[in-house]
């Protein structure tokens, strides 16, 4: 009950958390906008509140949100902001403009003339996006996300509803609030009138605050320079009185995380230790993650060396190791193996030692360690503070900011706790040659092998053994087409002879997943044209790639998202292709 109580006070105090306060003239303006009629702020607040649930339990409860990048919902939350604003400055601007028509998709036009007339439509689509912006302002929510909705679905999301109603009861009484003051003045809102016109120009500039991530700079300027609600928060969650001299925060007590984190489980049985210390003869040295409490905060990494989600994150480990490690900051990578050659020691040397990861890599053979973690993700982050529990989590790629936000508190609470002086640069790390996804990339990974190779268009799916392969004339989308004789493997498809592959994707890039017995050459064409300046990193000028190792390589580097043709043609036997994977 007392939790219960936390939660719903939380939500009200998250109106004037710096994340949320440049938002509230989005609000206020939204619902001055009805025009006497308190029907649109019932229902822009309340879409926001449902929203804030649903993409709550899409985040933690499912993996549809894992590999959509963060600035998707920036962008989307913005765009739709910033169209609101241009209807409500230009209320006639659908009619005026010849040809809107063909150059809107219907529901767009149904969303422009739904909120100019108030309709249901445009004002639920408001609060929606407003939702993912408004999810992640509260300690108490973090909370909620990381730990009690794991352990206990119903009761996690009983807090959860709490915590949407503290906010949308806070965020009604300023809406009326405004209501009011705009009443007494006695300022008429007519749609062509100056302050309705007003309202327009906030959130354009609102939206495009968020869209260019500009509101997320502003929302950092204002916690570095004192703006911090959240100590509040922290205080009713148990933190002690005090102001610390090293961070100028407060922390939660250990006593009180007993009952509000998940204690780490330590890692389990490793299969080898790597860029840990050694002995004289030189025989790595095992470590743990219990040997670090009451001293260091600890990353954990769990991923594994041919995956490109995880690749893609190796800058920034690498970033936080450089910066932070002398601050107190551990990271430790947990090497699960997708695939049977990533469980060989050398290989996973070979590839840390490229990656130039210096920080201690544990292999995860077994999935022993993965499974005492309950993941289920690759790459996937678990933050431990100096107490032993995991404060932070996180699935996939993006999300940087915010982690490396929770390692600096984290290392803040371990400076006071340890009465040491905590001088941290505070800038967000920037790591150079770092490759993004922007959410529109329309094809999955695809698997070569029997166990997972549901995407086959030619033959017979699941099913192991030597097969011949012909490619129709006709083919589909994100269907793979094999050409030649192939044995099938659980894991991957080798070639008996000269063989070929053909692949129709939505991306910029394409990765492949692939080894072979002792050297396979491969020639990689795009929409049946040699590469020129779409070549991936391994593949030359001629247009040819040499397999060899078991690893990933990259094979196009396109300059801007689209549908394409790849077709790999193999030049004889023992190419083991593994994945197509997409960025």
């Amino acid at each position: 009950m007392v939790f219960f109580l936390l939660s719903f006070l939380a939500g009200v105090l998250s109106v004037l958390a710096a994340c949320v306060l440049p938002l509230l003239p989005v609000i206020i303006g939204g619902s001055l906008t009805a025009g006497g009629s308190r029907r649109r702020m019932y229902v822009i607040i309340g879409s926001l509140a449902a929203s804030i649930v649903v993409f709550t339990l899409l985040l933690k409860a499912s993996t549809a949100l894992i590999t959509i990048p963060e600035a998707t919902w920036r962008y989307i939350s913005g765009g739709i902001i910033l169209v609101l604003g241009i209807l409500l400055l230009f209320p006639k601007l659908w009619v005026l403009i010849p040809g809107i028509n063909a150059l809107n998709r219907s529901s767009n036009k149904l969303l422009a003339s739904g909120y100019q007339r108030g309709g249901l439509w445009g004002d639920a689509t408001m609060g929606v996006a407003l939702g993912p912006v408004f999810a992640s302002c509260s300690p108490t929510y973090f909370i909620i996300l990381a730990t009690v909705l794991p352990a206990q679905p119903l009761l996690g999301l009983v807090y959860l509803i709490a915590y949407a109603a503290g906010l949308s009861l806070a965020l009604l009484a300023i809406a009326i609030a405004g209501e009011k003051l705009v009443q007494k003045l006695g300022v008429a809102l007519d749609p062509n009138g100056w302050l309705y016109r007003g309202i327009g120009v906030v959130l354009i500039v609102v939206g495009i605050l968020i869209f260019t991530g500009t509101m997320k700079k502003i929302e950092t300027w204002l916690v570095e320079r004192g703006y911090d609600t959240t100590f509040i928060e922290l205080k009713f969650l148990g933190s002690e009185k005090k102001e610390p001299a090293s961070s100028g925060t407060s922390f939660v007590s250990p006593e009180m995380k007993t009952s509000i984190y998940q204690k780490s489980p330590e890692l389990v049985s490793p299969d080898g230790y790597i860029n840990t210390p050694s002995t004289s003869s030189g025989r790595a040295l095992p470590i743990t993650i219990g040997e670090f409490k009451g001293k260091k905060v600890v990353l954990i990494d769990i991923w594994t060396y041919s995956c490109i989600n995880c690749q893609r994150t190796l800058p920034y480990l690498n970033a936080w190791y450089e910066k932070y490690r002398d601050q107190g900051l551990e990271i430790i990578g947990v090497h699960t193996p997708e695939f049977a050659f990533e469980q060989v020691y050398a290989n996973v040397e070979k590839a840390a030692k490229g990656f130039g990861l210096k920080y201690p890599i544990v292999l995860d053979n077994e999935y022993r360690t993965w499974n005492a973690f309950g993941n289920q993700f690759w790459p996937r982050k678990y933050l431990i503070d100096i107490d032993g529990y995991i404060v932070y989590d996180h699935a996939g790629e993006g999300n940087y900011e915010e982690t490396e936000a929770a390692i600096r508190r984290a290392l803040a609470e371990r400076a006071e706790r340890l009465h040491l002086d905590s001088d941290m640069d505070k800038t967000t790390s920037e790591p150079k040659d770092v490759v993004t996804v922007d959410g529109r990339v329309g094809s999955p990974e695809i698997y070569f092998g029997a166990e997972r190779n549901e995407y086959l268009g030619n033959g017979t799916q699941h099913k192991t053994g030597r097969q011949t392969f012909t490619i129709p004339e006709k083919t589909y989308k994100n269907a793979l087409y094999l050409g030649g004789t192939w044995d099938i493997a659980a894991e991957n498809a080798k070639t008996v002879s000269n063989a070929k592959i053909q692949f129709t994707y939505d991306a910029k890039n394409v990765y492949f997943v692939a080894a072979a017995d002792s050297s396979v050459r491969i020639r990689v064409l795009r929409d049946n044209k040699p590469l020129s300046n779409e070549r991936g990193e391994d593949v030359d000028a001629s247009g040819y790639a040499t397999i060899k190792a078991d690893r990933l390589y990259h094979l196009i580097k396109g300059a801007e998202y689209g549908v394409h043709t790849i077709e790999v043609e193999i030049e004889g036997a023992g190419l083991e292709a593994y994945t197509f994977t997409f960025g």
